[in-house]
């Protein structure tokens, strides 16, 4: 049986407007936004006085490690993080053990889902340098999209043949989202640097090893091809100020034909930050120096930078303690994501508006999600509800990745989620997880 909710008070901040309406939920989708609808009844009152609502956040990039590396995080841990977050849909990529670079095997990550994900749902199909005509048979309408490593990362995914990238680019059917890092480059480099600083080199190196040199090159290249195939292109994780001269910022989103996303850490941490936190930020690619971020905030506000995403990658406590050639990249970020954005809120950095459209709306749009990412009447039922005045701190005691750390850790935030709506259910409230019901695969309004 489907809930019936209402939603009572709340300020709800949708398509760059905050208006005080009440929300009635039922049969999973959003049935009326109005004034004054106390009077109607429902199974489950919510007053959400004094507190804000917003559409639920679609994070286009994570990794939750199912199947083949459930030691780091699986799709059930991992997607209970994200709904404590006030994430209600991810997209998740390709580089699980089997490599997703067939129809079948990425139906088995579908199946997966479906049984154990408090989030909605979607999987990229995996390129390799032999996969092309698996690729061509990729649905648009229930896959997000075909997912092409250009620069090596965690897995065993380059596609480093350039006939091969061309082909791909020339007769994928639906969206190419890229991880651009030049192989080259990175190669020379780390041979240098390990000659010249051997097995303990410095963390702080890796921003000049995985530099602005292998980023631009690497992002250009795919630019240039989907340019000459007019390929449907988003390059993921931007990192560098250089590469914001690739994107356009005059038109719509809707009429871009290539986009771009920024991670959280990429505007939140900064060369300095390997100090305190070492090889728990090694990320690729990699966390530059404080220009960047700071550039990088300002194409996101000018719309250069039209997603932001996570690129939640959890490893264990004790693979990230190895030295730095040995340590893997990446880190956990889902759950907290939201209160990076609104660390740059309290600042005045950014308003509630702009990390609603950045972090819901654009997403919807640059995938052409159908009916999610918006709070409107018909539309499935995605929210989170905020106490914008709560303060708390990041602990081992709150943290729900299946990693159990986070590089957040005794971080002290001001605002948090109370509720979680998923496709209409009350997948979380008040630190309390519902897990009667699942998400739901997430659909395409693509022709």
């Amino acid at each position: 049986m489907q809930e019936t909710i209402l939603i009572l008070n709340g300020q709800i901040i949708n398509e760059g407007t905050s208006t005080n309406k009440d929300i009635l939920i039922k049969n999973g989708r959003i049935e009326k936004i109005d004034h004054n609808l106390s009077h109607l009844i429902a199974n489950k009152i919510i007053d959400a006085s004094g507190k804000i609502i917003l559409p639920g956040i679609i994070d286009d990039q994570v990794h939750f490690r199912e199947p083949g590396l459930t030691h780091k995080g699986n799709i059930h841990s991992e997607a209970k993080a994200a709904v404590a977050g006030g994430v209600t849909t991810y997209m998740e990529m390709p580089n699980t053990v089997p490599n997703a670079l067939t129809q079948e095997l990425l139906e088995d990550k579908y199946k997966i889902a479906a049984n154990s994900s408090l989030a909605n749902y979607s999987f990229f199909m995996g390129t390799s340098n032999n996969n092309l005509e698996e690729i061509k048979k990729t649905n648009r309408k229930n896959v997000c999209g075909v997912k092409i490593f250009m620069g090596s990362s965690t897995g065993n995914m380059l596609v480093d043949d350039f006939k091969i990238l061309e082909d791909v680019f020339k007769n994928c059917p639906t969206l190419i989202a890229t991880h651009c890092e030049d192989e080259e480059t990175i190669k020379n480099n780390s041979k240098a640097y390990l000659e010249k600083y051997g097995e303990n080199m410095p963390i702080h190196f890796h921003s000049e090893i995985r530099n602005v040199d292998a980023c631009y090159k690497s992002s250009s290249r795919a630019v240039d091809l989907a340019k000459k195939h007019n390929t449907r292109l988003h390059i993921l994780h931007i990192s560098t100020a250089k590469e914001l001269e690739l994107f356009k910022n005059d038109i719509p989103l809707s009429q871009k034909r290539i986009t771009s996303e920024v991670c959280v850490h990429h505007l939140y941490f900064d060369r300095k930050d390997y100090d305190t936190l070492g090889t728990l930020i090694k990320w690729n690619p990699a966390v530059k120096e404080a220009y960047h971020k700071e550039t990088l905030l300002k194409g996101l506000l000018d719309d250069k930078l039209d997603i932001i995403a996570t690129d939640h990658a959890p490893h264990t406590w004790e693979e990230k303690q190895n030295n730095y050639w040995k340590a893997p990249s990446g880190g956990p970020l889902v759950q907290h994501a939201l209160n990076i954005m609104l660390d740059f809120y309290q600042q005045g950095k950014i308003s509630l508006e702009k990390i609603v459209e950045k972090m819901c709306h654009a997403p919807a749009i640059c995938f052409q999600i159908l009916e999610r990412g918006f709070i409107k009447e018909g539309y499935h039922a995605d929210l989170s509800i905020l106490d914008l005045n709560t303060q708390w701190k990041v602990s081992k005691e709150n943290i729900h990745y299946h990693c159990g750390w986070s590089p957040l850790e005794s971080k002290e935030f001001t605002g948090k989620v109370t509720h979680t709506i998923v496709s209409g259910h009350l997948a979380y409230e008040n630190g309390a997880f519902n897990l009667s019901r699942m998400g739901s695969r997430i659909l395409f309004d693509r022709n």
